[in-house]
């Protein structure tokens, strides 16, 4: 039975990429079509898939529902939602709520910029532990021994010529963030966006998600963004007001 939850779930993830056939679906599983037409009926009669008239499978509506309740349950996001949408109209630019989860940091709400030219991203996706602002304010405020188990565990890719890739600049750009009490991201992971992040803290003091705006440089430049951080730390603070902490 575990074994084919397992593979009910990759066939999720699969398909969140993009819709597949049953062949490209077996394929990528390295399983045989008659395994994967079982699950794919199965979780086509509880609609969380369906397939189209080209045979191709998507994600489906019960999916929908799902992703809708599990935000819900992210306090911090229903807390934070006012406050990420008036820093969004106040500088009109991308701005990210992010937490830590299953050991990494997930984007769980986002405020477009109102500006053709724009960063991509989506809730729920993942930001890179050794580049994002997210992510650094995130692992800047873990107690110690949590933080090098995280970096332990990093793939330290190379998005562009200024991402940090190995462990020690890492550790030392936290320890940078935790004293200044904010991070930035530039052009660290893509190579015309910077990104200024701030913490977010629960009642008890801990960091429980962090807020971000993100800027192409094709509208402002490093320096321009640097002037948006008292906005972006006033926010995170009053997000954590309302969350809880006193300082």
């Amino acid at each position: 039975m575990s074994q084919s939850l397992t593979k009910a779930l990759r066939i999720l993830v699969e398909l969140g990429d993009q819709a597949r056939t049953l062949t490209e679906l077996a394929e990528r599983l390295d399983v045989h079509k008659t395994t994967v037409l079982r699950l794919l009926r199965t979780m086509e009669d509880e609609r969380f898939v369906f397939r189209d008239e080209h045979h191709r499978y998507h994600l489906g509506s019960r999916l929908f529902g799902l992703s809708s309740l599990a935000l819900e349950q992210r306090q911090v996001r229903g807390i934070a939602g006012p406050h990420l949408a008036e820093l969004n109209r106040r500088t009109g630019q991308t701005v990210h709520l992010a937490t830590f989860e299953g050991g990494e940091v997930v984007y769980v709400d986002k405020y477009d910029s109102r500006h053709p030219v724009r960063m991509y991203s989506r809730i729920g996706l993942r930001a890179p532990l050794n580049c994002a602002a997210v992510a650094k304010v995130i692992l800047a405020g873990m107690p110690s021994t949590q933080r090098r188990q995280v970096v332990d565990t990093i793939d330290f890719v190379r998005f562009t010529e200024r991402t940090i890739t190995d462990a020690a600049a890492l550790h030392a750009e936290l320890d940078r963030v935790a004293e200044q009490g904010h991070a930035v991201d530039r052009a660290e992971h893509e190579s015309f966006i910077n990104c200024i992040g701030a913490p977010v803290h629960d009642a008890g003091g801990q960091v429980a998600a962090a807020v971000s705006v993100s800027v192409p440089d094709i509208l402002l430049s490093y320096e321009q963004v640097l002037e948006l951080l008292p906005d972006l730390l006033t926010t995170a603070a009053a997000i954590s007001h309302d969350c809880g902490f006193h300082r």
